[in-house]
């Protein structure tokens, strides 16, 4: 079981949400090009995420990345919002609720949970309001939390 707060009330409430620095795409290399591995290689430092499936390696990386092959095929680019409330990753709900807020804004969210947080990626182009969203969200469960106390 891993540490973080499982209560989705507690981690709405607290979801503090944080546009990171830069733009990232999702880039994928196919498995069985060993031509790429050097390229490979070079963008793993600076890769944020990988995930092997079995078409390819994806890779999550700043979009600058110089390393990347120009016909490598590519998202288009995106900005990384950090969920920085501590989740767990047996929490039930948060990927739920965050992302029926976003779609309901016809925002879409490309979500990868990691140990501490969860991060979304989002189209850059959206991802200033994607954040004004989810701080509404964070203030609704702040106040709902309140009223409760309250009651």
């Amino acid at each position: 079981m891993s540490n973080g707060e499982l209560d989705l009330h507690r981690l709405l409430a607290t979801l503090h949400p944080k546009l990171r620095d830069g733009e990232f795409v999702f880039v994928t290399f196919p498995r069985a090009d060993d031509k790429l591995q050097s390229a490979i290689g070079a963008c793993m430092r600076d890769a944020v995420g990988t995930f092997m499936e079995e078409e390819g390696f994806t890779m999550i990386v700043p979009a600058d990345c110089g390393a990347l092959p120009a016909d490598i095929p590519r998202s288009g680019p995106q900005r990384m919002v950090t969920l920085e409330c501590h989740s767990s990753l047996e929490a039930v709900g948060l990927t739920y609720r965050v992302s029926e807020r976003l779609a309901s804004l016809s925002i879409s969210c490309n979500v990868v949970a990691a140990y501490y947080h969860d991060h979304l990626f989002i189209s850059a182009d959206k991802a200033a309001a994607a954040v004004h969203a989810l701080r509404a969200l964070q203030a609704e469960a702040e106040a709902e939390a309140q009223r409760a106390c309250a009651g």
